[in-house]
């Protein structure tokens, strides 16, 4: 019998704000423990809960950018459960009035090659909802640790249906909506900082059938590699069960993603157990159209949609558009860039970033902001280049005294002496050298081998010590080839 997994992921998100959930406190981390805590955060007394608005405000744009229908009311709920992250012994949750209902992630699956697009899917959302984050345990050998910094930071829930076919699926789920959220300033989803983290129920099935089967789930998944692998385990795992007559047990394992082994954790809790009941402290929140209406204004192109518009409004190949729109400030970069340098030659611009830019900021260990090459410089650049004033292997050399520097690169022409003032009878006479010189070269091309011209334009720019026109020299060649005899 042949079966097919059926995937569902719950990842939780932390919202930026400057404060935490319900209390003015602050939020951060990498700060000395339990010093991010007050009486609200400790459950003291007779405190109570102020909501922070700004989580609210995140929570209505992660569902405007992911397509979710935001309800016009939702409230607050207790869940209890008795554990030392959580002091107050239940989590201020939404139960089953949550914020946003519905929605989907588009994913994109990897296609045949690197420089293809592959297939786009959309993946179903049931919902997300916010609440307030927990502490922090740190187990030692017979002792445990507890830091409450991250408790009561603003946290939101996002829950697909079980809707996921594969690992591959899952991982551009997790990838899509990371780089959503940074894109609309929501999260910086950094993993190692626990901002964003996945849980993953896994099934199996007989193909053909629609009933779900019994459950596993993967808990506390931080890394998106690990998610992928950990999934691919996991159904590796209920398959070999399967197929050796064992049976599936519903259960939260842990797996390790370094031994690639997973290990049973407990049997699956369901959610009645949690005793949620509306709190009593919190009144529900009425969303009005205005107050969506003053988010969505604030709501970013989604990546996906910038992408298509790069390869239409710019004629950018998708091998470009891969490389510049996850990271929402390089595309913005490439943007201002074709504002000055002319639409034109955005593909231009756009090697310049993906090959030479990226590259030495890279090798400079720099990011995007400490560039002392700026928009400008990039259009400046490409339109020297455009007008014959210098040649494209000039430009390497300009460009790289431009990024180490910040000098303009016209300024570094003129300072250097590299515009291209070559003579026209002296770069014909360069030209029929190289035809001269290269026999076979000559031969094949006038064969009908096109390519073979480029191997005569390489002594025509040593000779010119690069400042040569590329045009020029193409041009020059092939009307002397026209001729040669």
């Amino acid at each position: 019998m042949n079966y097919e997994a059926v995937i569902g992921l719950e990842v939780h998100v932390q919202a930026k704000s400057a404060s935490k959930i319900f209390t003015r406190v602050g939020q951060g981390y990498g700060h000395d423990e339990n010093t991010l805590t007050d009486p609200v955060v400790l459950a003291l007394p007779g405190t109570l809960p102020v909501m922070n608005k700004a989580a609210l405000d995140a929570i209505i744009k992660a569902g405007l950018m992911l397509h979710c229908e935001i309800a016009e009311v939702c409230k607050w709920d207790r869940k209890n459960y008795f554990y030392p992250d959580s002091p107050k012994n239940y989590q201020i949750t939404q139960y089953d009035q949550p914020i946003c209902i519905g929605g989907y992630v588009e994913i994109e699956l990897p296609g045949p090659s690197r420089n293809v697009m592959g297939e786009h899917k959309k993946i179903p959302l049931t919902r997300i909802h916010l609440e307030e984050d927990v502490g922090k345990l740190t187990h030692f050998a017979h002792d445990s640790l507890v830091d409450y910094n991250r408790a009561g930071t603003p946290l939101m829930e996002i829950v697909t249906d079980p809707a996921l076919a594969s690992a591959e699926e899952a991982y551009a789920f997790l990838t899509t909506l990371r780089t959503t959220m940074i894109y609309a300033g929501i999260s910086d989803c950094d993993m190692e900082k626990g901002q964003l983290r996945c849980d993953a129920n896994i099934s199996i099935r007989p193909v053909g059938t629609t009933e779900l089967g019994t459950k596993v789930e993967l808990k506390n998944l931080n890394s998106i590699s690990y998610v992928r692998d950990g999934i691919a385990h996991e159904i590796k795992r209920q398959l070999a069960l399967k197929k050796t007559g064992g049976e599936i047990v519903q259960e939260t394992r842990d797996y390790d993603g370094i031994a690639g082994t997973s290990q049973s954790l407990r049997s699956k809790e369901e959610a009645h157990d949690y005793r949620y009941f509306p709190d009593p402290d919190l009144m529900p929140v009425r969303v009005d159209e205005a107050w969506k209406a003053r988010i969505a204004a604030e709501c970013p192109e989604r990546p996906f949609e910038k992408q298509q518009r790069f390869m239409t409004d710019y004629d950018l190949p998708y091998t470009i558009t891969s490389v510049l729109i996850p990271d929402r400030e390089l595309s913005d970069w490439f943007e201002a860039a074709v504002t000055i340098a002319g639409r034109a030659k955005a593909q231009a611009v756009g090697n310049w970033i993906a090959n030479d830019l990226l590259r030495e900021l890279s090798a400079a260990k720099i990011g995007l902001a400490e560039s002392k090459v700026t928009p400008p410089h990039l259009a400046e650049l490409v339109g020297l280049i455009d007008v014959g004033t210098i040649s494209n292997q000039i430009a390497r050399e300009v460009f790289n005294e431009t990024f180490a520097s910040g000098e303009a690169p016209a300024a570094v022409v003129d300072r250097k002496g590299l515009k291209d003032d070559t003579d026209a009878d002296e770069l014909e006479q360069w030209c029929r050298d190289a035809i001269a010189g290269n026999d076979k070269a000559r031969e094949q091309f006038l064969g009908g081998k096109d390519g073979a011209i480029n191997a005569m334009k390489g002594p025509v720019m040593k000779a010119s010590r690069g400042k040569a026109n590329p045009k020029l020299v193409d041009e020059t060649l092939r009307r002397l080839l026209a001729n040669w005899s």
